[in-house]
């Protein structure tokens, strides 16, 4: 006698083999969208980093501190958040970003030791980027007295 079709035991394997052919699609599709916002804020903290440093470019060694918390005296102002742009304006639409920035006077021959004296010829500012809270990025760079 001559079968056609399929058994239930065939049936219920095939199934199984879909069914964990699904999951896996369903677990990589998750860890990439994961990844993706994760670069994607990477990508938007390095953005906020560039409008700080585009921002303190033109100003002069002595107005750097002016320039950006409005006090010459202050070496860290609180978080701008929401984050500002190269022109100090407020980026709304980033609301969940926040940068805190910080500029220490540093020691001429070492640039890792901090001149509580303020009476260094160089500058190091320190931009971090927050995403509720949570650093993303840290960057600094030195400005010499010009």
């Amino acid at each position: 006698m001559k079968k056609n079709g399929f058994t239930l035991i065939e049936v219920l394997i095939a199934i199984i083999l879909v069914g964990v052919a699904i999951a896996s699609l369903v677990a990589a599709n998750i860890t990439f969208t994961r990844a993706n916002i994760v670069g994607t804020n990477l990508s938007t903290a390095e953005f906020l980093v560039e409008q700080i440093r585009e921002r303190t470019a033109p100003v002069s060694y002595t107005d750097l501190r002016l320039v950006l918390f409005g006090n010459s005296n202050l070496d860290t102002a609180p978080p701008f958040s929401p984050p500002i742009n190269a022109n100090g304006d407020h980026l709304e639409a980033l609301a969940g970003f926040s940068q805190q920035v910080t500029v220490e006077n540093v020691n001429a021959s070492n640039f890792e030791q901090v001149d509580v004296s303020h009476t260094s010829s160089f500058i190091r500012v320190t931009v971090k980027v927050l995403w509720n809270g949570d650093e993303i990025t840290s960057v600094s760079w030195i400005r010499a007295k010009y």
